[in-house]
């Protein structure tokens, strides 16, 4: 078991997850977590991770370091988005082992299931069918440290799990409509439109598509509890299991950012996967539950937005 004064390396803490990790850890009393800044410690480079975990021998490790962004990024960037998290995920795992560290923890992504998987996707639909082409990039490079955990506990014993989060959102969020998924996008639309007194915001595609959001700082949660609680080579589903369109996402955010002019859908524009929920009955079943709803998750981040935009113009 994880203890309160174990050295606990957060892989990625300035990122989305990795900073919700540190918050949550911090904030249960865990006093020995282990950061890397980037500009100190590019994990792509091996000799240098190598380096690092003889220095600072950590025992448990969450693996949330990863380049990440939305359909365009993935579009753009297909390179950065394989290789960068092909080598990042690969030098960890390969010395987390080397080094003696007792667990760790391996964050993939809803995305590595089929575009057309049957829904609620199970754990045991990965590898079923064809992935959805706009992020299958990053959707083959997360399928790859899943199967090297897989693998390093086949063959040496080695306890390395792997968590699947839902879309993820949440404090800390990245804004840049170029590179952000669509929950931050539409935030930051919305916002500057209503600044603006612009007319009407443009949401891409048809807003029909449905998916699920979890609050990152429930991924947190989840994520020390099956470090605490789950020992399997199976991979774990982390959401809410509930899920909504993205049209009815648009007009939830519309009415939290109190914006009072139209919404357009550019049909030009790809959709994504029609559906993607997961089905988390397995998570449900070891006593985990996400508890913050999405309308109370969606304002604290919009809240944390509009501070942030304000400091930083």
């Amino acid at each position: 078991m994880m203890q309160r004064h174990s050295r606990i390396y957060i892989a990625g803490h300035r990122g989305l997850v990795g900073a919700a990790l540190y918050r949550y850890l911090s904030q249960q009393g865990y006093t020995c977590l282990l950061t890397t800044p980037r500009a100190e410690l590019d994990l792509r480079w091996e000799p240098a991770v190598r380096d690092w975990f003889d220095q600072h021998q950590p025992e448990y490790v969450f693996l949330a370091a990863a380049k990440v962004g939305g359909i365009l990024a993935n579009a753009t960037y297909p390179v950065d988005f394989l290789q960068d998290n092909l080598q990042i995920q690969t030098n960890i795992i390969y010395h987390s082992y080397r080094t003696g560290v007792k667990k760790l923890l391996f964050l993939g992504s809803s995305c590595i299931y089929p575009k057309f998987a049957p829904q609620p996707i199970k754990e045991e639909y990965l590898l079923t069918g064809a992935l959805e082409p706009t992020n299958e990039w990053y959707a083959i490079a997360k399928i790859s440290g899943i199967k090297l955990c897989q693998a390093y506990r086949q063959q040496y014993g080695w306890s390395a799990i792997c968590a699947m989060p839902t879309n993820l959102y949440g404090i800390g969020d990245h804004f840049d409509l170029k590179t952000s998924h669509v929950l931050p996008a539409l935030l930051r639309k919305f916002h500057e439109a209503k600044i603006r007194q612009e007319p009407s915001v443009t949401v891409w595609g048809t807003g029909t598509p449905r998916r699920e959001f979890l609050y990152v700082d429930d991924l947190a949660d989840a994520c020390v509890f099956l470090m605490q609680h789950y020992d399997a080579a199976e991979i774990i589903n982390v959401g809410t299991g509930t899920d909504l369109s993205i049209g009815e996402l648009a007009h939830l955010i519309q009415k939290i950012t109190e914006y009072a002019g139209e919404i357009i859908y550019d049909s030009s524009k790809p959709d994504g996967t029609p559906r993607k929920l997961l089905d988390v009955s397995r998570l449900h079943g070891l006593g985990w539950q996400a508890r913050t709803p999405l309308a109370l998750g969606i304002q604290k981040t919009y809240e944390w937005y509009v501070t942030y935009a304000q400091g930083n113009p």
